[in-house]
């Protein structure tokens, strides 16, 4: 979530005249918060995934073009039926601690992540059985097909499916590890990690990279700095001063009323985002309490939200936000135009007389407005107002985001409220909030039959021409109950010293490829 800082002019002008502060092998970076949750399967937060693709690694994972690729893996195939997966890994993974990497350190992990994945709870659902048969090679064995094992072990979607060893990834998931051992290009050094201040993570001199070029969260992760310094700066303003003063290499969200300062100075690049890697703005409509359990009522909402109107309010310029009308992230596999034409050529007028032809009865709709998120907080309030003017009856109560959180939880009490996620993690039916949970959410309470077996057919499906054709499906359904209406799609882009090159493009930030 962003939270646009104020310009601070004085800090501005110091940044220009400051020297860099820091050793050539050193590269500072400050992330979207600070660094809390160490164990990358127990926390659904982006933050603990950015630090797990840091520390440990993946048998696959995604390229820039959203092709999954083997990462730990060397080979793999599949039986002709469909059912039984063989995995062999590479040569030369080791962990940190200098033990080798094993097949039974990936089944045990494996294991661990089908406990907090909702990716993971649907293939162990089908899963006969996980075995190691040597030291380098396992096997998952099916009771039916499904066409989503090897993406499912490469989707960037939090929790990733990361290996630990097999002493850590026994621990249940629902306890913290507190043993931080993995096999990744970096290696976490708890010595030298000051909460509050800074994390240090040091170069793995044993970890081998594939032989490909580096691609996103895919191919060879060659690491070319010593140390990466994590800096915990919570004011925006603050650390994007810091940066061009050359104290700070690398700043994950650039502030937003920033930007036009910050096009101009030769000395940073801004780095934009598109596709999966932008965020996806949404309200979330309560279907099970008045007015908008009657789905007539909620899909006046197409007819009302301007998403344009949206992003102008947020002060993005067009070259960061986009309107889309999916619910699958524009730009991703499963974008569909598939019931859009609801959506289309929204007004005032268009919304008043959809109302009217309602059983709409003036119940009050009760718009949660958190105050302390930038996003939330302003799509909240253009509803708000767009709402009274359609005919509704509107009582806006502004509070912090975590009783936002407490009060969607039950079925009376509110009525809609704003909130935007990644791109990635809304990018497919099997990770979209506002899907998965059919008949058994609390984001919205929504529950549509139709739904749960089309998410059947869609993750036995074998081929992804079936599963787009599917997710279209969803989508119709989804554009007929509509339990949520898209209010755009945007990007927060990266800020780097302008000295840095090939930093890979990725709103999951990492930091193999980058040289200084």
């Amino acid at each position: 979530m962003f939270k646009p800082k104020s310009f601070i002019p004085a800090l501005f002008a110091l940044a220009l005249a400051a020297p860099p502060a820091h050793a050539a092998g050193n590269l500072v970076a400050v992330l979207e918060a600070e660094i809390v949750t160490l164990d990358p399967h127990f926390s659904t937060a982006y933050i603990s995934r950015t630090f797990g693709y840091m520390v440990f690694d993946t048998l696959f994972a995604k390229d820039s073009k959203g092709d999954v690729k083997p990462q730990m893996v060397q080979d793999w195939k599949v039986s002709p039926d469909g059912l039984t997966y063989s995995f062999t890994l590479r040569d030369g993974l080791k962990w940190h601690d200098g033990q080798p990497v094993t097949a039974a350190d990936c089944v045990a992990s494996l294991r661990r992540w089908g406990t907090r994945s909702a990716l993971g709870r649907r293939i162990f659902a089908i899963t006969a059985s996980l075995e190691p048969t040597d030291a380098k090679t396992f096997v998952l064995t099916l009771k039916e097909p499904s066409g989503l094992v090897i993406d499912a072990l490469g989707n960037p979607v939090s929790p990733v499916a990361f290996m630990m060893p097999e002493r850590i990834a026994k621990t249940p998931g629902d306890q913290r590890i507190t043993e931080i051992v993995g096999s990744g290009p970096f290696v976490y050094s708890k010595a030298d990690h000051r909460t509050g201040d800074r994390m240090i993570l040091k170069k793995f001199a044993d970890y081998v990279p594939r032989p490909e070029p580096a691609d996103f969260l895919a191919g060879g992760k060659r690491v070319n700095v010593d140390t990466l310094e994590i800096r915990v700066i919570p004011d925006g303003s603050t650390a994007a001063s810091a940066l061009q003063a050359g104290e700070v290499d690398f700043m994950q969200y650039a502030p937003f009323d920033l930007l036009p300062t910050l096009e101009k100075n030769s000395r940073v690049k801004l780095v934009n985002f598109t596709g999966g890697n932008m965020f996806a703005g949404a309200y979330r409509l309560n279907a099970a309490s008045k007015p908008f359990d009657d789905p007539a009522i909620r899909r006046v909402l197409w007819k009302l939200v301007d998403q344009r109107e949206v992003l102008d309010a947020l002060g993005l310029d067009a070259k960061y936000a986009t309107p889309c009308a999916t619910f699958f992230t524009c730009g991703t596999t499963y974008d569909s135009k598939a019931g859009t034409e609801a959506a289309a050529k929204p007004s005032i007028e268009a919304a008043k007389a959809a109302l009217k032809a309602t059983k709409y009865a003036g119940e009050p709709v009760i718009v949660m407005e958190a105050n302390d998120l930038e996003a939330p907080r302003v799509s909240a309030q253009v509803l708000a107002e767009r709402l009274k003017q359609a005919g509704f009856n509107v009582d806006l109560q502004v509070m912090d985001w975590a009783s936002v959180l407490a009060r969607r939880a039950k079925k009376e009490g509110w009525s809609v409220y704003g909130v935007h996620a990644g791109g990635f993690d809304l990018g497919s039916p099997l990770t979209n909030v506002m899907v998965a949970f059919n008949c058994a959410d609390f984001t919205g309470w929504q529950c549509d039959a139709r739904i749960t077996p089309l998410m059947e057919a869609f993750a036995k499906a074998p081929a992804e021409e079936d599963r787009k054709k599917i997710a279209a499906e969803i989508q119709t359904v989804m554009y007929d109950q509509a339990p949520g209406i898209p209010w755009g799609q945007f990007a927060q882009p990266a800020l780097s010293r302008a000295a840095l090159r090939n930093l890979i493009p990725s709103a999951i930030p990492v930091f193999w490829n980058v040289e200084k």
